[in-house]
């Protein structure tokens, strides 16, 4: 599939917003509550955002400044925020070697997360799959840090994003999804996701949306 820059920082603000508008509305998703929420930043790797990396997304390096700006809202609010990076080796891959024919290996050059990110001292889940439930521990941190809400960034939106997003709802968290901080292949595939999840189990968002509404908490 072709990939596509259909974000960058000219355009991210207006191509969200037609997005977001664009979206189904559930009226009775709960409304966003910074004191019981949590931020996860999922697998914002140089694997996927320098464009010396044959996986490159060019429309994630757009994100970032939303994604920094929603870690300084909840770092405000004293609330958590918890970082993914992706890994595997042949022992714990499933069928990720099998669909894309390599390995992001922890020890990978390209594996360590994006250096413009607010991530110092931020606590990082490695994760084996596109779940970040899966075989970690991040339900427990959320649980002991009396969070019922997650708010969800990072790539890919219709891979790691999603299935995060999914089973965030199934384990009876309230999920939030960013339009403007999540990216993936192209246009087509971000927008199908956030219609599909926006349908069933996560309510989308733009930041600035959010924001105003953390920091009145703060």
């Amino acid at each position: 599939m072709k990939k596509e820059n259909y974000f960058t920082s000219a355009t991210i603000d207006a191509t969200a917003r037609a997005m977001a508008a664009a979206l189904p509305v559930n009226r009775r998703a709960n409304a966003f509550s910074p004191t019981a929420s949590a931020l996860l930043v999922i697998d914002m790797q140089r694997y996927f955002l320098s464009p010396d990396s044959h996986a490159f997304l060019p429309a994630a390096p757009a994100i970032v400044a939303n994604i920094n700006a929603m870690i300084a809202a909840f770092n405000e609010t004293a609330r958590p925020v918890f970082f993914t990076r992706h890994g595997n080796d042949r022992h714990d891959c499933g069928q990720m070697a099998a669909w894309w024919g390599e390995l992001l290996g922890r020890d990978h050059l390209l594996g360590s997360l994006d250096a413009g990110l607010d991530s110092a001292g931020q606590p990082v889940i490695e994760k084996t799959q596109y779940d970040a439930f899966f075989n970690t521990d991040l339900e427990a941190r959320l649980r002991q840090s009396c969070t019922s809400q997650l708010v969800i960034s990072g790539v890919t939106t219709h891979l790691c994003c999603e299935s995060t997003a999914r089973s965030a709802f199934v384990r009876g968290f309230s999920v939030f999804i960013a339009v403007d901080g999540t990216a993936t292949w192209s246009r087509e595939l971000h927008f199908a996701s956030l219609r599909g999840l926006a349908h069933g189990c996560a309510t989308p968002f733009l930041t600035r949306e959010l924001l105003p509404v953390a920091r009145t908490h703060s």
